[in-house]
């Protein structure tokens, strides 16, 4: 009951600041980032990938602490022990069978990750929007029946994975409902949708998505998140490449 008020206060204030003095975008974006951000985390959950040649699905468990440290390790038969690290300037992967270290840099960022729609570098985008993009809130649409903030971000610098995308924000939870992302010509190149949410604490945390890669056809990934845990200990060098190899 407590969780439930705390969520009705954060929405009766932002709608009460709205009606009075317009909310802005970047107040949208930062309360986005806010619903995502923990000092830590640990979830499993499952990847599933279909495309032409069927469906996969592969299974994993994942760590982050704050916006730039994120750990990812498949359990499933065919990836397991396989890992994925990132850093605040670094990301790396960790094959068990070569006992192998990889870091990925340039145009090996933009592979996929496991024939999924996820590539490497949607893994680098973090919960600091503002610091990456310039955002213009355009208007407002309805999105499979919520209502939404629409929000068009342009990138500050080359240094994100994406130069444009366009946002729709539920104005209820103030958590994406779809993404559309572009290249810098105005290119589609991948669609987002979130189905699902989960409440922990005061926050809505998303626990349910689909991404679809628009360069390819007949493709699409689902992450499902079934357990998710929150301020998590981690031991200080749990994000390191000695740990990485463990």
């Amino acid at each position: 009951m407590k969780t439930v008020k705390s969520i009705g206060l954060i929405v009766f204030f932002f709608g009460g600041f709205t009606a009075l003095f317009g909310i802005t975008a970047e107040d949208i974006v930062r309360e986005m980032d806010w619903q995502q951000s923990f000092s830590s985390m640990k979830s499993s959950g499952s990847m599933i990938t279909k495309d032409r040649f069927g469906t996969k699905t592969s299974d994993f468990i994942s760590w982050s602490r704050g916006n730039d440290d994120f750990l990812i390790e498949f359990s499933s038969v065919a990836e397991q022990g396989q890992k994925v690290l990132r850093t605040a300037n670094e990301l790396y992967l960790y094959y068990p069978d070569a006992e192998e270290i990889i870091r990925l840099q340039g145009a090996a960022l933009r592979q996929s990750m496991l024939g999924s729609d996820i590539s490497y570098e949607d893994m680098t985008e973090g919960n600091d929007t503002l610091s990456k993009y310039d955002v213009e809130l355009t208007g407002e649409e309805t999105v499979a029946g919520k209502a939404c903030y629409v929000i068009d971000m342009i990138a500050k610098s080359r240094n994100v994975a994406y130069p444009r995308q366009t946002v729709w924000v539920v104005r209820e939870t103030l958590i994406p409902r779809q993404v559309h992302y572009f290249s810098k010509s105005g290119k589609l190149l991948k669609e987002m949708q979130v189905n699902k949410v989960k409440i922990i604490g005061d926050k809505y945390v998303i626990s349910e998505m689909i991404l679809e890669d628009k360069l390819k056809k007949n493709s699409s990934t689902e992450l499902l998140l079934d357990n998710i845990e929150t301020d998590v200990d981690l031991e200080s060098n749990f994000f390191s490449l000695d740990n990485l190899a463990w």
